[in-house]
């Protein structure tokens, strides 16, 4: 049996983007569904807010410069586990 991808957001509790990383946790989760194994908040300091999939971060807000759109985020995580995956409505929006 294939362990499904985890995957992590880490958060800064102090600039209260709890809100923001539970958003995208639900995201996540109505367009993977029961692919993934979990979606995990994680509440951190210091400007924290990373992303990612069994360990590998596919974001860091300090590196790639703010925030991913919903869209952005789902394409990452589709290209990180599922690749044959059709996003539907994401995939057209830049066409």
């Amino acid at each position: 049996m294939q362990t499904k991808p985890a995957i992590t957001l880490q958060y800064c509790s102090q600039c209260n983007w709890m809100l923001r990383a539970s958003w995208m946790a639900q995201e996540l989760l109505h367009s993977f569904s029961t692919d993934l194994g979990s979606v995990t908040l994680a509440p951190g300091t210091g400007g924290i807010f990373v992303i990612d999939i069994d360990g590998k971060v596919i974001w860091d807000r300090k590196v790639d410069g703010g925030f991913p759109d919903a869209a952005e985020l789902k394409r990452r995580v589709r290209d990180y586990c599922f690749p044959d995956k059709d996003l539907g409505h994401v995939e057209k929006k830049n066409h």
